[in-house]
């Protein structure tokens, strides 16, 4: 595909959700803490692969909304969309590790991020970016937080900003019909969806690749990056699909990695590489990231994939 062509915006990248602390349990059985939620590391991601980036999310008027308040601005990421909520509380998780991968426990009912409304949207923050991000978590998390996912996607579609879509499905949070049909209502207007298999899997049935890329733009996505682990990913235009083979390395926690990709890949984007050469790089930026422990602390620079690929 030829390279993207965008007009002038102040943001490449607005990813819309949750951010929460994270405990990341170490070898030693002692909890590491930091920091996650999915859109907001991707937004990271992005921005340490050098994009414009921006925030819209709510977080509690504790010490861990200060906290998060002090990442974003350290990493440069534009905070216009964070609203602090008197009385409310920011969200917890915590990430164990075991032979079968790691595991989630969430502490988020309730969350200041989970009373997110449309009305709080901040006017024209929206219209200034040429990526708005958001996810099934930002969408499942409350009703209103879908409403609001929504009327972003509304804003964009007016102002022509690209909709980018990770499915993220998570049962703990919705129940599986509830999930597809909002993604399936999502799809119609998305640019760019992150599918992974086990995640279409547990909402369609669906297991082949090709059967997933089929169904995927079927439901309106007009490309589609497949996330596939180590075994790199699969993109598509609606016209072929191509393998991106993957950066090979011994990783040691892969929290955060499909989010790592899909920051990556934006930032790419909006730099004007092509798909397959973005999602090249968004490959090898997710592998640097498994080789630490915490969605946020290993997440690479720029430099670094430019390092890892020797350039």
């Amino acid at each position: 595909m030829p390279p993207e062509r965008m007009e002038e915006k102040a943001l490449d990248v607005l990813a819309l959700g949750e951010a929460m602390v994270e405990f990341n349990q170490q070898p030693d059985g002692r909890y590491l803490a930091g920091f996650g939620g999915d859109t907001s590391n991707c937004a990271i991601a992005a921005a340490r692969m050098g994009a414009r980036t921006g925030y819209v999310t709510q977080v509690g008027d504790d010490v861990f909304g200060e906290q998060l308040l002090g990442l974003w601005r350290k990493e440069g990421i534009t905070t216009q969309g964070v609203l602090r909520v008197a009385g409310a509380e920011t969200g917890l998780y915590f990430v164990t590790h075991g032979e079968g991968g790691h595991r989630f426990s969430y502490r988020r009912t309730g969350s200041a991020a989970s009373r997110m409304r449309p009305v709080e949207l901040p006017p024209g923050l929206v219209q200034g970016a040429h990526w708005l991000h958001c996810s099934g978590i930002s969408q499942a998390i409350s009703s209103s937080a879908c409403d609001t996912v929504f009327e972003a996607m509304a804003r964009a579609r007016q102002a022509g900003t690209r909709i980018s879509y990770d499915l993220n499905f998570r049962p703990a949070l919705w129940p599986a019909p509830r999930a597809l049909a909002i993604a399936r209502e999502t799809l119609a207007h998305c640019d760019l969806f992150f599918p992974s298999i086990d995640e279409v899997a547990a909402l369609t049935g669906l297991l082949r690749h090709d059967d997933i890329l089929r169904w995927s733009h079927d439901q309106g996505a007009k490309r589609v990056a497949l996330k596939l682990g180590a075994a790199g990913c699969l993109v598509s235009d609606g016209h072929g699909a191509r393998l991106i083979a993957p950066h090979a390395v011994q990783a040691v926690d892969a929290t955060g990695a499909g989010d790592c990709f899909a920051g990556a890949l934006l930032a790419r984007l909006a730099a004007g590489d092509t798909l397959d050469e973005a999602a090249r790089m968004a490959n090898v930026a997710a592998a640097l990231s498994t080789l630490g422990h915490g969605a946020v602390a290993p997440l690479p620079t720029l430099a670094t994939v430019h390092a890892a690929l020797g350039w």
